[in-house]
């Protein structure tokens, strides 16, 4: 009963500790597009590799149909 006990108060201080350190971001408006300004977004790559794997992922399901 005293180890658990012991643990969970360790385990809590623990968190208690590190949570300062888990903020998401510092300053307001440090990073991310302005507004009005278009973004590139490179969305070639990604989308090829989908349909490649969409297009063998299709071929496959042919094939074990016949």
């Amino acid at each position: 009963m005293q180890y658990s006990r012991f643990c969970f108060l360790t385990l809590s201080l623990g968190l208690c500790l590190l949570s300062g350190s888990a903020l998401a971001q510092g300053n307001p408006g440090s990073g991310g597009p302005e507004p009005g300004q278009p973004t590139a977004v490179p969305i070639d790559g990604g989308a090829s590799l989908l349909l490649a794997g969409g297009a063998a992922y299709a071929l496959a399901r042919l094939r074990k149909r016949r």
